[in-house]
C-alpha cells in the first residue's frame, strides 16, 4: 500500500486504486510539468490517456460499428489475435474502411493493432491501412523481440507517410508490446531504439504486457491470482517508466467477473501500470474507475500544491502538511495525481 512520508494515499478512499506513481518523476530528464511521456520532435505533447484498451476483432464489422457509441479511453481496432488467419486480408480492408466512416465521438484513441514485424504481415496491414484518408491515431505493434524490429517499423511507416504526400499535424503514435521471454529480456534496449530513432512522423508512448504470450513462451500456467506473472508485471512498469512510457496491465480473460476485475485492476494501478487491456465492453467502465484518482486523492493534492507553493514563496524547504513532514518526492506525486485529472476530465 502506497505511503508518503507517513500519509497513506489509499486511506483517502476505501479501495483507491490509482497509482500516483503513474508519470515520471524525474525533473531533470521530464522537466516540472512532471510529464509522462516528452518525444523527441514533439515535447509539447501529452500522451492521450489510455485507462481502458477494448480490442475489437477487425474483421467484424458489426462489433466495430458498435465503436461509434461507445465511451472508453482507447478502442482497438485488430488484425491481430482477435482475427483468424484466413480473414487477415478481409481485416486489413475493413479497418481502413471503419477508419474513413466511423466517428467515435467518445473513444480518445481510435488506434489500430497490426500483426508482428516477425509474422511477415506487417507490411501488408500497414500498406493498407496507411492508405486510409483518416488515420489511426495510434498504432500497436505486438511481440516486439528486438531493436532491428523498431527499426524495420519506422522506416515502413515512415515511408508510407511520406508517400502521402501531406505533412502530418501531429505525429503518429506507437505503442509496442512485450509479450515473450527474450522480448522482456530485450525490453530496455527495445525501448532505447524506440526513443533514439524515433522521427518526427513518430513517437513511442507505452508498452503493452501481453500476458498470455508470454506464459506460453515460459510454460507457465495461468491462475487467478497470476502470481506466476508479477516479475514481468514489475520488469514492464519499472522499464517503460524509466523511459517515460505509459504500462498497460494484462487482460483479465473472465469478462463476466466485474468484481475480479475490479480487484485484479486496483492491484495493476497500485504497482504502476496506467491503463489495462479489456476483452469486452462491460469492462471498461470498471476498469477506467480503477485507474482514475478519486475526488478525495485530488483534494489532498490541491492543498499540498497551495500549501507547497505558500511555503516556497517563504523560502521554506520541506513542511509540515497534515501531519507529514512533506519535501519535493511528495510535491511530484501530487502533480501527478492533478496531471491524470486533467487528461482524462
Amino acid at each position: 500500500m502506497l505511503r508518503i512520508l507517513g500519509c497513506n494515499i489509499a486511506k483517502l478512499r476505501a479501495g483507491s486504486s490509482f497509482a500516483v506513481s503513474n508519470v515520471c518523476t524525474d525533473q531533470k530528464r521530464c522537466g516540472n510539468n512532471i510529464r509522462s511521456f516528452a518525444s523527441v520532435e514533439s515535447k509539447s505533447m501529452e500522451p492521450k490517456p489510455r485507462r481502458a484498451m477494448l480490442y475489437v476483432p477487425g474483421s467484424d464489422e458489426r462489433k466495430l460499428r458498435k465503436l461509434v457509441n461507445l465511451t472508453a479511453d482507447c478502442a482497438v481496432m485488430d488484425c491481430e489475435d482477435g482475427v483468424a488467419a484466413n480473414k487477415k486480408m478481409d481485416a486489413r480492408k475493413t479497418v481502413r474502411s471503419m477508419l474513413d466512416g466511423l466517428t467515435c465521438p467518445n473513444v480518445g484513441d481510435l488506434a489500430v493493432r497490426v500483426n508482428s514485424v516477425s509474422s511477415g504481415l506487417a507490411d501488408d496491414d500497414l500498406t493498407e491501412i496507411l492508405k486510409a484518408d483518416r488515420l489511426p491515431d495510434t498504432i500497436l505493434l505486438p511481440k516486439v523481440e528486438s531493436k532491428e524490429e523498431i527499426q524495420w517499423f519506422i522506416n515502413k511507416v515512415d515511408a508510407l507517410l511520406k508517400s502521402r504526400g501531406q505533412q502530418l499535424t501531429s505525429p503518429m503514435r506507437i505503442i509496442i508490446f512485450a509479450e515473450t521471454a527474450i522480448g522482456l529480456l530485450r525490453l530496455q534496449e527495445i525501448l532505447e531504439e524506440s526513443k533514439k530513432a524515433a522521427s518526427r512522423n513518430i513517437v513511442f508512448e507505452g508498452v503493452v504486457f501481453g500476458s498470455d504470450d508470454f506464459c506460453a513462451s515460459i510454460g507457465a500456467t495461468r491462475t487467478p491470482d497470476a502470481r506466476e506473472l508479477l516479475y514481468a508485471r514489475q520488469k514492464i512498469v519499472a522499464t517503460a517508466k524509466a523511459y517515460g512510457m505509459q504500462a498497460i496491465d494484462l487482460v483479465y480473460i473472465d469478462f463476466k467477473d466485474l468484481s475480479g476485475l475490479e480487484e485484479q485492476s486496483i492491484e495493476g494501478a497500485k504497482m504502476g501500470f496506467t491503463g489495462k487491456q479489456v476483452i469486452h465492453p462491460n469492462q471498461v467502465p470498471v476498469v477506467q474507475r480503477a485507474f482514475s484518482p478519486s475526488q478525495a486523492q485530488i483534494d489532498w493534492a490541491v492543498e499540498l500544491i497551495d500549501a507547497f507553493e505558500e511555503h516556497q514563496s517563504t523560502g521554506k524547504g520541506a513542511f509540515d502538511f497534515k501531519g507529514s513532514m512533506i519535501d519535493m518526492p511528495t510535491v511530484r506525486q501530487a502533480r501527478n495525481i492533478l496531471q491524470i485529472r486533467d487528461t482524462t476530465s
